[in-house]
C-alpha cells in the first residue's frame, strides 16, 4: 500500500479512533465498532473500506460476524518516514533549550 493512501486514511478522526480501538482492544466485530460512532451504517462502512484499502485493517469472517483487526505494517512505514522529522525537531528544541538556559 502507498504511504499516500495510509496518510489519507489517517487524516480522518473517525478512522484514527477505529484504529485506536483495534490497537487497545484487539479484533472487533463490525457491529461493536459501529456502535461507538454516531454515523449511519453506510458511512461507517466507507470508513472501514478506506482502512482496508490502505492496508491498516483487515476483515475476517467468524460465523455471521465480520471481525476487523489492526494491521500495523503500514503504520511502521509511516513511523519510519516520520523518524527524520522527529530527529530534526528534537535537535531544534534542544538548541532552543540551550539558548533559553543562557538567558539571564
Amino acid at each position: 500500500m502507498s504511504e499516500t493512501a495510509v496518510f489519507a486514511a489517517l487524516a480522518n478522526p473517525v478512522r484514527r479512533e477505529v484504529l485506536q480501538v483495534l490497537r487497545e482492544q484487539g479484533p472487533q466485530p463490525v457491529a461493536a465498532l459501529a456502535a461507538r460512532f454516531d454515523l449511519a451504517r453506510p458511512s461507517f462502512s466507507e470508513h472501514l473500506k478506506v482502512l482496508r484499502d490502505a492496508g491498516l485493517a483487515s476483515e475476517t469472517r467468524a460465523g455471521r460476524q465480520r471481525l476487523y483487526r489492526l494491521e500495523p505494517a503500514p503504520l511502521e512505514r509511516v513511523r519510519d518516514w516520520l523518524a527524520p522529522f522527529e530527529a530534526f525537531w528534537g535537535q531544534r528544541l534542544a538548541a532552543l533549550g540551550d539558548v533559553l538556559d543562557d538567558l539571564p
